[in-house]
């Protein structure tokens, strides 16, 4: 967002979330290394307070937003109740589904769904939430999937051997304790549920990749957005019937299959309500889009402009368009 804000030929202000302050500042750091010349770029620190002086603030021409669905469409109501409109970017997270048929290779599809589901520890606004697996092979693929969740290694995350790392925060934590004790009353846990302790894990927030089982299509688990570790298996017994229960909920940002049936890839390609698809990735069931290759949008309650990032209507938004008719001039 704000790489393209520049491109446009704009001024400004970076407000990252107070949990990632280092981030941001490392990010302004590099651009300016880069020849930024000064006051294009501005750094302000803050949390909530901040982050609604800016909203608010008559000189700021438009907001990019990227966070929760809550936050997302509070600055948006607030720029439609002012005088002028002003444009809301928001990028506002997904309850991302993926669908394993009978005609999937198991394998693809287990390391598909561990890599989207627990890379960054499930805080990415495409990482895949729940998938609908055939009934008549869902035994194997919760053992594939089981099999590649273990070999993923939890750590320090600045080693490369390590593929995931803690949580942001405690809250995070709390957030993975509440659902994990959830599950285990409303279905059951395949694997994790637990958060982690001992060295290294007492230096940090750690919790370990979950796998739940047996929670119904509507269970809150199912609907709500946790942006932690955490992948729900539901049954799919028809096709059709599995996306439109994906379809059902309020966000629409990413969504994969895994199938070898090109009438299946149709139907779901066709049909399913969402701004980013993938099939038969093993890289990432519903991650992983490739700068210069794949924009990047969301649907629904996922985004407020349905224009992907990096695709050739992105950058326009941050402009605006003057008409000229000049007479007589020389």
């Amino acid at each position: 967002m704000m790489s393209a804000a520049l491109v446009a030929g704009n001024t400004v202000v970076f407000k990252p979330s107070d949990a990632a302050g280092l981030t941001g500042r490392l990010v302004i750091e590099a651009l300016v290394e880069g020849g930024l010349p000064a006051g294009v770029l501005n750094l302000v620190y803050g949390g909530r307070e901040a982050g609604e002086a800016i909203v608010h603030h008559p000189r700021v021409d438009g907001i990019a937003f990227t966070g929760s669905n809550a936050v997302g469409m509070a600055i948006f109501r607030h720029a439609a109740s002012s005088q002028a409109m002003r444009p809301v970017l928001a990028e506002m997270g997904g309850k991302n589904p993926a669908f394993v048929t009978e005609s999937a290779d198991l394998q693809v599809a287990a390391s598909g769904a561990a890599r989207s589901a627990f890379g960054l520890s499930g805080q990415k606004c495409s990482a895949l939430s729940k998938v609908y697996v055939a009934r008549g092979i869902m035994d194997d693929f919760l053992g594939a999937l089981a099999e590649t969740t273990n070999k993923l290694t939890v750590g320090d995350p600045r080693h490369q051997s390590v593929f995931m790392g803690p949580v942001i925060d405690e809250a995070a934590r709390d957030r993975f304790v509440e659902a994990s004790a959830d599950a285990a009353v409303a279905g059951s846990i395949v694997l994790g549920g637990t958060p982690l302790s001992g060295d290294p894990f007492d230096r940090g927030p750690y919790v370990a990749p979950t796998i739940v089982h047996g929670l119904g299509p509507d269970h809150q688990i199912n609907r709500d957005e946790l942006f932690v570790p955490f992948l729900s298996v539901l049954p799919l017994d028809d096709l059709d019937d599995a996306i439109e229960n994906a379809n059902s909920s309020a966000f629409g940002l990413t969504a994969g299959i895994y199938t070898q049936e090109k009438a299946e890839l149709d139907r779901f390609l066709n049909t399913i309500e969402a701004g980013v698809l993938y099939a038969n990735r093993a890289s990432g069931a519903t991650t992983g889009a490739w700068p210069g290759f794949q924009t990047f949008c969301g649907w629904k309650g996922s985004g407020t402009t349905g224009k992907g990032g990096l695709g050739s209507w992105y950058v326009p938004q941050f402009m605006r368009e003057q008409s000229h008719t000049l007479v007589g001039s020389s």
